[in-house]
């Protein structure tokens, strides 16, 4: 039975995440203590105790989260690897694409450390010079939310899900565009917690300087086949995957497409490895056909031995 390792990404932090792998198994304290190490800070601390606000700026979360999917996939792979062997894909939503190169042996996690550390702070700058934001319409159709965009100068940033589709730009700009999706029939219309327009024009400055810097950055091809968030599409080349990320900053996720995808190539288990359960919730709502593991704790690790056998069916 196929099955792929996938990753959450920004807004999937909380206080207390990675607490309980931290506390239960001392073997996964290896990875806090080499982030912490790696950025000078005690980041570990802030993913346990907060603050919430602290936690939740840019430059924070996004090593926070990768470093919490990654103490838990080591232990994960510890604790079954042997008994389940290797995934088929790896994919992750945005930043969590970064934690999947890892998992799929693209790159090393304290290079990624660095990496992810300096996307956070390029997109912060990015947005402090353009201000803006993110809104989630649910219920429109992708054509009928870009016209939408066409019309309040704002541009479609992620694909998740059928029925859901996220646009980024200034504020006032996504503000017209809340109030044109609601007159056109939109069920829901929320702002998003996050502080820039992601996946948008407006992260150009932020994608020239992830550029420039991850030329200085060993990549190495993929072990693992790995799910592009621009492509939708599985490769194992570096260069390839390299550009992509570079290019994921200022173009939409396609988060939907690379699900359909996996389920094309037969995977029929995906095993969420992380803080949260979102991607758990766009899968099934991708199709219902799927079944999803969410591992991110202590509990949530035993409870997957009763699913052994059953991810191990060929």
């Amino acid at each position: 039975m196929r099955f792929a390792y996938v990753f959450p990404g920004q807004g999937a932090q909380y206080v207390g995440m990675g607490k309980s792998i931290y506390g239960n198994f001392p073997q996964t304290r290896e990875i806090f203590n080499e982030a912490d190490k790696i950025l000078d800070f005690n980041l570990s601390r802030l993913c346990f105790e907060g603050p919430q606000k602290e936690l939740s700026e840019t430059k924070n979360c996004q090593v926070a989260v990768l470093t919490v999917s990654i103490a838990t996939l080591r232990i994960f792979e510890e604790l079954y690897g042997p008994i389940i062997g290797k995934p088929y894909f790896t994919a992750g939503l945005s930043l969590g694409e970064y934690s999947a190169l890892v998992a799929s042996g693209v790159l090393k996690f304290a290079d990624t450390v660095m990496l992810v550390r300096k996307r956070g702070i390029f997109m912060e700058s990015a947005s402090s010079k353009n201000p803006g934001g993110m809104l989630a319409i649910i219920g429109l159709s992708v054509e009928t939310v870009n016209e939408i965009c066409k019309d309040t100068n704002t541009e479609i940033a992620n694909l998740n899900s059928p029925g859901q589709v996220v646009i980024s730009g200034k504020i006032s700009d996504i503000e017209n565009a809340g109030l044109l999706a609601k007159q056109g029939g939109a069920k829901k219309v929320s702002l998003l917690e996050v502080s820039g327009p992601f996946h948008s024009s407006l992260m150009n400055e932020a994608s020239n300087l992830l550029k420039s810097y991850i030329e200085g950055v060993n990549f190495s091809c993929a072990r693992i086949p790995l799910i592009s968030n621009l492509s939708a599409e599985a490769t194992i080349d570096k260069e390839i995957i390299k550009d992509n990320l570079i290019k994921q900053v200022n173009h939409a996720t396609r988060w939907e497409e690379s699900v359909r995808y996996m389920i094309k190539n037969n995977v029929s288990r995906f095993i969420e490895i992380g803080p949260g359960n979102v991607l758990k919730g766009l899968i099934r709502r991708i199709t219902s056909q799927a079944v999803v593991y969410n591992i991110e704790d202590a509990g949530s690790l035993e409870r997957f031995r009763d699913n052994i056998k059953e991810i191990c069916l060929n």
